[in-house]
């Protein structure tokens, strides 16, 4: 009963899992198709980018109302002695109260979402109250009086030079009301300038125009920079948004590849237990029969009947164990049992079982070993297996009255190798990847209808790569193939210093 409970509830968290995947990815789907609606605009300008534009005018005119008010000080101290003192409080009063009253449209624009704004109706909010502050400002003009002297005169002017650049490059998200505070301001600097000497004063009026236009330019290379990088930040999130959804079908992949893979080893196992029991049973009494221990078949033909079926179920046998071998490197759950080996020993005695094989063929192995070669720690059931397999190849795929060349020596870097070598009928260079697959076999395996089942050479690749080595193939066409397996100093065994022997008296201490 608990094994159900805990089943049930693993189904039902992965359930959950998928739910929230699902939810998930419709997310991200409805940010992404909402991230490319924001680059596609049918009037050059979409609305995400207005809205964030306006933003940004609003947070810089907010920004530059406090500034904006101690500046109209500098015109109010200049004119205080040439002017009727009620007219210029009247003037501060309408800066105050311009300032102030756009720094209240700007703050409620910003409390308002993306959704909810009326764009076209708060440009018409901002362009009121630039005009009011910009007339606000231009109307010093009639606060002066032309007795005013040309030191003060010059110092309002400057001031409404300066006023107009702080708007303008304020408002530089917005090109129409920066156009707007320009026109009001030149209208007012010009009247200040009519009673002036044209001639005498034109380097002044120079700088003035000069000020305006370059306040103006400046601000339309910040909007074009403002604009840039809502364009890049906006693909940055389309980015992201693609990378997300490319994330979250990868988890999908997996998690199916996972169920697959474990659905595949367990039914490995099973059909491993379901296959071995009847195939165990038929080659216990296929070997009793070939042998005839209970005496001599009345018909000869069924000795050898007997002895088909011993192999055949010897070569299932062996082909399920390669799978399963096979499924187990693969899900890494191939356990090393790792001790000292000896790999020219082993080598030759795998050269010495399949030599009768070699010699039905009429094959000469030769075996080239260098001397004093230290043990490999490794697994010595996986390496014998590495070898029996390669030199197993070599046997079926050479033809006869050719040789094979095997060698083990030293590596470049201090590890040790295993080389096959043959002289046989090679591998086409396209085919190489397809032989080192899963159920691989070449167009020459096929044609020569040799027994295999392509799993030889995966094994084998597993198996090297499992002790930290690597695996390579080398063949051509009508040359023959080698096959190296080489494997790391760091699995090769250093002779140790024998350890020093205790004194007596140092015993007799320890004791």
């Amino acid at each position: 009963m608990p094994i159900v409970d805990v089943t049930a509830h693993a189904i039902e968290r992965k359930h959950e899992e998928g739910d929230r995947a699902v939810r998930r990815r419709k997310d991200v789907q409805r940010t992404l198709k909402d991230t490319r609606e924001r680059l596609t605009s049918s009037i050059g300008l979409n609305r995400a980018f207005e809205h964030e534009l306006a933003a940004t005018f609003a947070t810089n005119r907010i920004s530059s109302a406090l500034p904006l008010m101690l500046l109209a000080l500098l015109p109010t101290v200049a004119t205080a002695h040439h002017a009727k003192p009620l007219y210029l409080a009247i003037w501060y009063s309408a800066i105050i109260v311009a300032t102030l009253t756009y720094y209240w449209i700007c703050n409620r624009f910003l409390t308002k979402t993306d959704q909810t704004v009326d764009h076209d109706g708060w440009s018409y909010r901002f362009f009121a109250a630039e005009t009011f502050l910009s007339v606000a400002w231009a109307s010093i003009t009639l606060v002066v009086s032309p007795s005013m002297p040309e030191s003060s005169r010059l110092l309002v002017v400057f001031s409404l030079i300066l006023f107009s650049a702080v708007s303008t490059i304020m408002s530089s998200t917005l090109r129409v009301i920066a156009f707007i505070n320009l026109i009001c301001v030149s209208i007012g600097i010009a009247s200040m300038l009519k009673w002036t000497n044209l001639m005498a004063n034109l380097p002044v009026m120079l700088l003035v125009g000069g000020s305006m236009v370059f306040s103006f330019i400046l601000s339309g290379q910040l909007y074009r920079a403002q604009f840039e990088g809502l364009v890049f930040r906006a693909e940055k999130d389309d980015l992201i948004g693609e990378l997300e959804t490319e994330k979250s079908r990868s988890d999908e992949a997996r998690k199916r590849a996972e169920d697959a893979n474990l659905a595949k080893s367990r039914f490995l196992a099973t059909m491993s237990h379901e296959l071995r029991t009847p195939l165990n049973a038929i080659l216990g009494f296929s070997e009793v029969m070939k042998s005839e221990l209970f005496g001599q078949h009345q018909v000869p033909q069924y000795k050898e009947y007997s002895n088909d079926i011993h192999v055949s179920g010897e070569h299932l046998l062996s082909l399920i164990n390669e799978v399963l071998d096979l499924s187990r490197i693969e899900a890494g759950r191939y356990t090393l049992t790792e001790e000292a080996v000896d790999l020219v020993g082993l080598v030759d005695d795998c050269i010495y079982m399949l030599d009768i094989r070699a010699r039905k063929r009429d094959l000469k192995i030769h075996a080239h070993f260098e001397d004093d070669m230290p043990r490999l720690w490794s697994d010595e059931r996986a390496i014998r297996q590495v070898v029996l397999n390669l030199l197993s190849n070599a046997i079926k795929f050479t033809p006869q009255g050719s040789e094979i060349v095997v060698k083990v020596g030293w590596t470049a870097r201090g590890g040790q190798y295993l080389s096959i070598r043959d002289n046989g009928a090679g591998i086409p260079e396209d085919e190489i990847p397809l032989v080192m697959e899963t159920f691989g076999r070449g167009s020459h395996a096929l044609k020569s209808a040799e027994p295999g089942t392509g799993l030889g050479l995966p094994i084998v690749k597993g198996l090297v790569e499992l002790h930290g080595g690597a695996f390579h193939l080398r063949s051509k066409v009508r040359e023959g193939t080698e096959v190296i397996a080489t494997f790391p100093p760091e699995r090769v065994m250093e002779a140790l210093a024998a350890v020093p022997s205790q004194s007596p008296r140092r015993r007799t201490q320890a004791a």
